[in-house]
């Protein structure tokens, strides 16, 4: 993992960050519907596939990478990592896992069932150990699909990374849609670059693997 320190006085993004960070703090979410029939045709896995996607997008832009790193500066991270929930009935919680990326979906597949083996059923936050600063955080709720759905952080707090949501997926039309709700920090992120993620995305499920 590099992170790598941004020179705020000489950044670009300079004026935004402070106005979105100090004067007026600001987080915003977008919900949207997703077509995930190919996924659906090819018969893979849906949440293994969704995580490697986003993971993928997610890694092309720094605005999305960018954040505080555990001493309090300011930074990009080279690359992310996706932490996912998994949900236990016996407690009716849930457990963070992680798990590193891959270049193919075939490695990557194989490695989150690896981690949901070992660590899937494991209590409390976090499921799987020694947790790499470098995560992005990703929620499943399967039980009901949504138009809209919102993190009410608390002002001021200090985590520029985005948090996604997806929900229950609808057959519509003889397509298969699903929501997903993505959460930014306007201090690093703006409309276009979440845009951009969510058509990018698209184009990625509506690939085969």
């Amino acid at each position: 993992m590099k992170f790598t320190l941004i020179d705020i006085n000489n950044w670009e993004r300079k004026e935004y960050f402070n106005h979105y960070r100090h004067a007026i703090p600001c987080t915003y979410s977008m919900t949207v519907k997703l077509d995930i029939t190919t996924i659906k045709q090819q018969d893979k896995h849906l949440y293994s596939t969704l995580l490697f996607r986003l993971t993928e997008i997610i890694n092309r832009h720094e605005e999305f990478r960018t954040n505080y790193n555990p001493q309090g500066e300011l930074g990009i991270y080279d690359r992310l990592i996706p932490s996912y929930t998994i949900f236990n009935p016996e407690t009716e919680t849930f457990t963070n896992i992680w798990t590193e990326p891959s270049k193919t979906y075939t490695d990557f597949y194989q490695s989150y069932q690896q981690d949901i083996t070992q660590y899937g059923k494991n209590k409390g936050l976090i499921g799987k150990p020694d947790m790499p600063e470098n995560t992005f955080n990703v929620s499943m709720i399967p039980w009901t699909s949504f138009e809209g759905f919102n993190l009410n952080l608390e002002k001021g707090f200090a985590y520029l990374l985005p948090i996604f949501t997806f929900g229950k997926y609808e057959q519509i039309n003889n397509r298969y849609i699903i929501p997903m709700s993505v959460q930014v920090h306007h201090a690093v992120c703006d409309g276009f670059h979440v845009c951009r993620l969510i058509n990018e995305l698209q184009t990625a499920l509506n690939q085969e693997l």
